[in-house]
């Protein structure tokens, strides 16, 4: 379940925001989201995001920008795709120290093509492009989980016609191939849809540990399920169970997932069952039960959407997000906010 804190109301904004600033105030394009965030290895945070005229538009490219000494610098374009929209970049590192790129590109999400790009020097060269074969993705829009022994375990997902599902992309080479594992699915319960998709449709798997093997999968999940839904894997990512909704309200939005060095877990996502606002900050001891603690937007009719969270190596949480499609947010929490 998902318990309120005792004060909660509209405007809450409970825990200290260490630093709440735009990623940048002016820039060439109109419209931006699906923002990704990464720490480098002097401390430095690197920030990514597609941008362009609008969502969709063939002039949609992927852009970014560092923050090195307290301030972000001014974005630069990393990807662009010849007459054809950029979407939903994904940065990290994997265990032999590389910087990737993940990215999709296409008309429409059922079209989507991946591609990526890797960098040996911590962001200040980057490869050509490669693209994927056809039906691999990589992390789809949420950070993938790289294991102590260098598995990347990447959510995930298809957005077909009238059907959605979630599925995960697992290599043990580094990335040089990739196996898929599902569906993941919600059981169907012989409801109808309410919004042209799958009755029990989910998408954008935010991948974490529980410790050893035993990982877990948060999903985005269509309105008629209007919850942010669960499955559990007890070895590495090789097999996982049904999914099963939380009593966490998701109203068909993008969610992300951290789960802290001391075992708790925190989830960023949008407390509400329509509309993108508020969008919010809950915690849990279990991954299971969670509270809300803390408020990162609230305007009505606005949106504050797709969040991405890591926890930095001072142990505070580094956010970025969508800011009303026309601004990248970044906020750091400090850990000792977090309710234990």
């Amino acid at each position: 379940m998902i318990a309120a804190p005792l004060a909660w109301a509209g405007g809450l904004r409970g825990a200290n925001e260490v630093l709440s600033e735009f990623v940048f105030d002016t820039v060439p394009f109109p419209s931006c989201h699906a923002s990704t965030v990464v720490e480098l290895p002097n401390g430095d945070l690197l920030s990514a995001w597609f941008g362009g005229t609008g969502e969709g538009k063939p002039d949609v490219a992927i852009w970014a920008s560092r923050r090195a000494g307290g301030k972000w610098t001014e974005p630069v374009e990393m990807v662009r795709e010849r007459e054809t929209p950029c979407w939903n970049p994904v940065l990290f590192h994997t265990k032999d120290g590389r910087l990737w790129l993940y990215y999709k590109f296409g008309t429409s999400p059922s079209q989507w093509t991946a591609g990526r790009k890797v960098s040996a020097d911590h962001g200040k060269s980057w490869s050509a492009v490669e693209h994927l074969p056809a039906g691999i993705y990589g992390p789809i829009r949420a950070k993938p989980l790289v294991m102590e022994d260098g598995t990347i375990v990447s959510g995930s997902s298809v957005e077909s016609y009238r059907s959605w599902a979630a599925w995960i992309e697992r290599s043990t080479d580094g990335g040089k191939t990739f196996s898929r594992i599902g569906p993941i699915t919600v059981p169907a319960d012989g409801g109808g849809s309410d919004d042209g998709k799958s009755t029990r449709g989910l998408i954008q798997p935010s991948v974490i540990s529980l410790g050893g093997k035993k990982l877990r999968m948060y999903a985005r999940s269509t309105q008629n399920i209007g919850r942010v839904c669960v499955a559990d894997s007890t070895d590495g990512g090789v097999t996982w169970t049904e999914a099963h909704p939380l009593d966490v309200l998701n109203p068909n939005s993008g969610i992300d997932a951290v789960a802290l060095r001391d075992g708790r877990v925190v989830l960023v996502y949008n407390n509400t069952a329509k509309g993108r606002s508020p969008l919010n900050l809950a915690v849990s001891r279990d991954g299971e039960n969670f509270m809300m603690f803390h408020t990162l937007e609230d305007a009505a009719g606005e949106e504050f959407s797709y969040p991405n969270v890591i926890q930095g190596k001072d142990g505070d949480l580094h956010i970025v997000y969508t800011w009303r499609r026309k601004k990248i947010r970044y906020v750091k929490l400090a850990l000792r906010d977090v309710p234990k």
